[in-house]
């Protein structure tokens, strides 16, 4: 059974710092793409930052620049740098991990994704 658990949230100012991270078990596919969503009191889950095929990275618009996803398969665990927080960025980060290929449109929405994590929360103030 696959688990992720995530850490790391936390309240920071604006244009703070932060390291989320998930840990992963349970995983025994190769071809396991993990990403990081978020979602907003009152608004949709919005993907952040994927891994995919080939070592690519992917990330929301919004985040482009600032976020960076990263992986160390030998601890199982994924993480998320993000820099120069801002306060849109406050929300409920959760991992998450897909077993399967899909097409790049799809590499960010969460209808691609077997497993989710719990979450932690965010929260940016100016």
């Amino acid at each position: 059974q696959v688990q992720l658990v995530e850490s790391g949230g936390d309240s920071v100012q604006s244009g703070g710092s932060l390291r989320l991270s998930c840990a992963a078990s349970g995983i025994t596919n190769s071809r396991t793409y993990m990403a990081w969503f978020r979602q907003a009191p009152g608004k949709e889950r919005e993907g952040v930052a994927t891994t995919a095929a080939g070592g690519t990275t992917f990330y929301a618009d919004s985040v482009k620049g600032r976020f960076i996803i990263s992986q160390d398969n030998a601890k199982n665990t994924l993480y998320l740098d993000m820099n120069n927080l801002k306060r849109e960025d406050t929300a409920m980060y959760t991992c998450a991990a897909r077993l399967r290929t899909v097409p790049v449109r799809d590499v960010l929405r969460a209808s691609s994704f077997d497993y989710w994590g719990q979450g932690t929360q965010v929260t940016v103030s100016s």
